[in-house]
């Protein structure tokens, strides 16, 4: 049975999408068969694995109309790597859920159906704290937050994990932290490294040794329709991202590295 993570933070640009699309094509390189799930409207995941979100039944069909998420979900250029499309009518589901019975058990319920079929199930969620998000957090296992190397992606951690603790107390008590995630991280600026040693300080095992630098073959992958490792695999951001799937890996005791195999050092542009 597959394992569930959402991929969350309701500060917006701080890397979910491009997380979930690198992590889910490092994850299918290195074999293990993987969904990323598009519950954003802005519907970036979809884009950037190469779908129109305009063409396609979505998300919005599961959530709001019942339909099978098995007659949904496309499969994408990357090895072992599929994705439920998502549009920009995820904006009125909500509406249309308050209504509906076990309205935040809506997603649980449709990943129910496809589960067995993957070994990781990756949520994109949306930059805000919704019924969307909330239905991802129900269904997930646990979550991923990306954290932004900048001050003000620090403000809204103890929103974000106040509503982790909500989740946990009224809908979801077996939902755990799989960890935080440092992205965009630039080695020229003071500030930065600021950031990391206040994060790794204040959340200590939470926080994953892989960091995400700054990296411009990441934005390139994504107009593609891509992923970075079959973008460019020798980038900086593939390295990064196939270093982060290992560890995420090991974390979960699917694989075992050694520390020196751990962090690869590159002198590719920042």
């Amino acid at each position: 049975m597959g394992k569930v993570i959402a991929i969350a933070n309701q500060k917006g640009g701080v890397g979910k999408t491009t997380t979930a699309i690198n992590l889910g094509g490092c994850l299918g390189v290195l074999e293990y068969k993987t969904l990323i799930i598009d519950a954003d409207p802005q519907a970036n995941s979809t884009s950037g694995t190469g779908f129109d979100p305009r063409s396609n039944k979505n998300i919005y069909d599961c959530l709001v109309n019942g339909v099978d998420p098995k007659e949904i979900i496309l499969k994408t250029e990357s090895p072992n790597l599929d994705l439920l499309p998502s549009h920009i009518d995820l904006v009125g589901a909500e509406l249309e859920m308050i209504n509906l019975p076990e309205r935040e058990y809506l997603l649980r319920k449709a990943i129910a159906k496809i589960k067995d079929e993957y070994d990781f199930i990756l949520i994109d969620c949306s930059p805000s704290l919704g019924l969307i998000t909330i239905n991802a957090l129900t269904a997930a296992d646990s979550i991923m937050i990306p954290v932004q190397c900048e001050y003000f992606a620090l403000e809204g951690l103890s929103k974000l994990l106040n509503t982790i603790k909500i989740v946990q107390g009224r809908l979801h008590p077996d939902l755990e932290i799989e960890g935080m995630l440092l992205t965009m991280y630039d080695t020229r600026l003071r500030l930065a490294n600021q950031v990391v040693d206040e994060v790794k300080t204040h959340f200590q095992e939470l926080v994953f040794d892989t960091i995400i630098h700054r990296n411009t073959t990441l934005t390139e992958s994504s107009s593609h329709g891509a992923t970075v490792i079959m973008h460019d695999a020798s980038s900086r951001g593939a390295v990064n991202y196939l270093n982060f799937a290992r560890e995420f890996l090991q974390k979960n005791n699917l694989t075992k590295i050694g520390n020196e195999d751990k962090i690869i050092e590159i002198d590719n542009e920042l």
